[in-house]
C-alpha cells in the first residue's frame, strides 16, 4: 500500500502528481470511452456491492484525467450538480501518483498524508479506501473506491473485497476495449477484402462492337466462410489484337489474400500476353509457366476464349484448364457444352490444353461460369426448395435453355435468381458468370 513517501514521478507546478499528465496514461483513459458516459448496470452493481460489503455507504468507479475525476458510477451520492469533481479535490490522484498502489486512509482529517486535502470537507471524507483501475498496459485509469463519512479501520476482508471488485471493473473495461479493437480490425479486414475483390473484377465490361455482354459475381455467404475473406473467382473481357477480343473466367483454389494475389496475377498476365498470342491454350500455358516460375502458392482453374465478330455472328476458340465446360445457348433454347477438359494451372510444369473452335449466330449466347453455379445447396439443416439437394449441371442447362430470347444481362440475372431461389440466400461458394451474346431476332 502507498506510504508516506513522495510521488515517484514528481509533482506538477500545482503540487499534484506529475503522473496525472503522463500522455500515455491520458491516452489510455480516453481509449476506455468511458469519460462523460452515463451510468451502466455493470459498474453500478459493482459499486453497490462494494458499498454494502464494506459498510462504507458510498462507492465510486472513477476515471481520472489531467484535471478531473469523472464518476462513471457513484453510489450514495447526490449527482444533481454533476458526476465529477476537480482532481485536486479527489483522493484518486494518490493512486495515480503512487503508480497504482492501493491507497487507504482510516482517519483522513488526521492522517499526515491527507489532513490538508481540500476534498475532506466538501466530500465528507472520514475514511477512504481505493484500488486502481488499470489499463491493458498497466496505466492507472482511475480508482475503485469507497468512502465513509466517519473515521474507521479497513479490515483485511474490506481490502480483499475492494481488490476483487476493482479487478472485475478493470476486466470489464479491458473486455470492452478488446471487443472494440476486434470490431475495428474486423471492419478494416472487411474493407480490405472488398477492395481486393474489386481489384479482381473489371469495374465495367469492355464494350464489344456488335455483341452484348454481362457478368455477375456473388460471394459465398458469411456463414459458409469467414465473412471478411476475399474469394478467388475472377473474370475479364478485353481487346486482344486487331479484330480479336479475349474473355477469361477463373477460380483460384482457396480464399484470402493469397487467392487474391494469384487471381490478380492471372488476370493481368493474360491481358499482357493477349496482344501477342491468340491461342487460348498457348495463353493459359504461358500463365501456367508464370505461376510455376513465381511459385504461386495456390492453383487455379480457368476458361479462356479468343473470338472475333464475323458477318454471320462470332467465331472463336475456347480452352478449358481444369474448368467446367462453357455452355452455348442457341437462339431456339438448345444448350450444348463447349471445350475439351484440360489440366489445371500452377501445379505441373507440363500440361495438356486444347483449343476448341465454336461459332455463334444471331440469338446465340456463350456462358462462362465458376463451379459455384453447379454447387448451390440450401443451408445445412434446411430442406431443399426442389427435389434436388444440389443445383447441378442439369439444373444449370435447364435454366439456361429457358432464357432463349433474353439478352446477356437478363440471362445472367435469370441464372443468379435461380441459384438464389435454390440455396435460399445461403451461398456455399463464390459464383462468377460471364455471358456473351450475338443480338438477333429470337
Amino acid at each position: 500500500m502507498a506510504g508516506d513517501g513522495e510521488f515517484p514521478g514528481g509533482v506538477r507546478a500545482d503540487g499534484l502528481p506529475g503522473a496525472l499528465s503522463d500522455p500515455a496514461r491520458l491516452a489510455a483513459v480516453r481509449a476506455t470511452g468511458l469519460l462523460d458516459s452515463g451510468p451502466e448496470p455493470v459498474f453500478e452493481d459493482l459499486a453497490t456491492l462494494a458499498a454494502r460489503l464494506t459498510g462504507a455507504g458510498r462507492a465510486f468507479v472513477t476515471l481520472v484525467d489531467e484535471d478531473r475525476s469523472y464518476w462513471k458510477s457513484c453510489v450514495g451520492v447526490d449527482v444533481t450538480d454533476g458526476r465529477e469533481n476537480p482532481v485536486r479535490e479527489s483522493f484518486c490522484y494518490y493512486l495515480v501518483g503512487f503508480g497504482g498502489e492501493p491507497f487507504m486512509v482510516e482517519d483522513a482529517a488526521h492522517d499526515p498524508r491527507t489532513r490538508d486535502h481540500p476534498g475532506i470537507g466538501p466530500m465528507r471524507i472520514g475514511a477512504w479506501a481505493g484500488y486502481p483501475l488499470l489499463g491493458p498496459g498497466g496505466e492507472v485509469l482511475g480508482s475503485f473506491c469507497v468512502v465513509d463519512a466517519s473515521p474507521r479501520p479497513w479490515t483485511a476482508e474490506d481490502r480483499a473485497t475492494l481488490a476483487t471488485l476493482a479487478g472485475s471493473a478493470s476486466a470489464e473495461i479491458h473486455l470492452r476495449q478488446s471487443l472494440a479493437a476486434s470490431q475495428r480490425a474486423h471492419r478494416l479486414s472487411a474493407e480490405l477484402a472488398r477492395t481486393l475483390q474489386q481489384g479482381l473484377l473489371p469495374p465495367a465490361l469492355h464494350a464489344l462492337p456488335g455483341l452484348d455482354a454481362a457478368a455477375a459475381y456473388a460471394p459465398a455467404s458469411a456463414s459458409a466462410r469467414d465473412e471478411v475473406s476475399v474469394g478467388g473467382d475472377f473474370y475479364d473481357l478485353f481487346h486482344a489484337a486487331g479484330p480479336y477480343y479475349g474473355a477469361v473466367l477463373g477460380d483460384v483454389c482457396g480464399k484470402g489474400v493469397q487467392a487474391a494475389q494469384v487471381a490478380s496475377m492471372a488476370r493481368y498476365t493474360l491481358r499482357a500476353d493477349a496482344g501477342e498470342v491468340l491461342s487460348p491454350a498457348r495463353l493459359l500455358t504461358r500463365l501456367n509457366t508464370a505461376m510455376i516460375t513465381q511459385e504461386a502458392p495456390l492453383f487455379l482453374t480457368a476458361v479462356h476464349t479468343t473470338f472475333r465478330r464475323t458477318r454471320a455472328g462470332v467465331a472463336g476458340r475456347i480452352c478449358l484448364a481444369g474448368h467446367p465446360p462453357a455452355l452455348v445457348r442457341r437462339a431456339d433454347g438448345r444448350v450444348r457444352e463447349v471445350g475439351r477438359p484440360g489440366t489445371l494451372l500452377g501445379v505441373l510444369d507440363a500440361i495438356g490444353l486444347t483449343d476448341t473452335r465454336f461459332r455463334l449466330t444471331p440469338g446465340d449466347l456463350l456462358l462462362l461460369y465458376t463451379d459455384g453455379a453447379l454447387e448451390a445447396r440450401p443451408a445445412p439443416g434446411t430442406p431443399p426448395a426442389s427435389a434436388r439437394e444440389l443445383f447441378g449441371e442439369a439444373d444449370l442447362h435447364a435454366t439456361l435453355a429457358a432464357t432463349h430470347g433474353l439478352d446477356a444481362t437478363a440471362t445472367v440475372d435469370r441464372i443468379t435468381g435461380a441459384l438464389a431461389a435454390h440455396h435460399g440466400g445461403w451461398a456455399s461458394d463464390d459464383t462468377a458468370l460471364l455471358a456473351l451474346r450475338v443480338p438477333g431476332d429470337d
